[in-house]
């Protein structure tokens, strides 16, 4: 799990923050925080796309791109998503969407860059679930990445109905590369926030 020297010790947090801008017109801004509140990625959603395109940056000036998000197929129910090393080109995972699986319950297999699966991403419960779906956008969302069943990633979406936040809290076991669990975040914020 070679780390572009890109991000410099940028990953070294377990514990990160991933915040909407708010009054974007087209496409999205993210920006992800470590837990000294300093900036570790600048990633930007591009609007007008027929696939997904998103790249992450080391800062706002869209300079430096470190990380690429590329969906496989235009608009697809269960659409898989290439997660890229910009500097080396290389994949470092692939996020896929369950289809029907997620149509009350969101769920997510996570895979390596060979895509063989690693764990899979789900949503706190099916109660919770169906509550946010069909009564009331105002629960927050919370997920878990889980390999071999057990937790080592928790995304869990504070409460404010004017702005999304995120956060983001990886295990000490370092089983991850903290990459790939925070590209499963901006797809979060990205494809699933859309339906708080």
């Amino acid at each position: 799990m070679a780390i572009t020297p890109l991000l410099g010790d940028r990953l070294q947090s377990r514990t990160f923050v991933l915040k909407r801008k708010i009054m974007k017109l087209v496409g999205a801004d993210f920006l992800i925080f470590d837990d000294q509140d300093r900036l570790v990625l600048f990633v930007h959603q591009m609007g007008f796309k027929l696939k997904e395109d998103i790249r992450a940056y080391t800062d706002e000036t869209k300079q430096v791109e470190v990380m690429r998000i590329a969906a496989r197929q235009v608009v697809d129910f269960a659409s898989a998503y290439d997660v890229f090393d910009s500097a080396t080109g290389q994949r470092i995972a692939v996020l896929q969407r369950m289809g029907w699986k997620s149509m009350l319950r969101d769920e997510w297999s996570v895979c390596g860059p060979n895509e063989a699966e690693i764990g899979k991403m789900v949503e706190d419960s099916m109660l919770l679930a169906v509550i946010r779906r069909f009564v009331s956008n105002l629960v927050p969302q919370n997920y878990d990445l889980l390999i071999g069943g057990e937790r080592h990633v928790d995304f869990k979406q504070n409460f404010n109905p004017f702005t999304y936040h995120l956060n983001i809290v990886l295990d000490r076991r370092d089983v991850l590369d903290p990459r790939v669990a925070l590209a499963a975040a901006v797809l979060l914020a990205a494809i699933e926030g859309r339906q708080s």
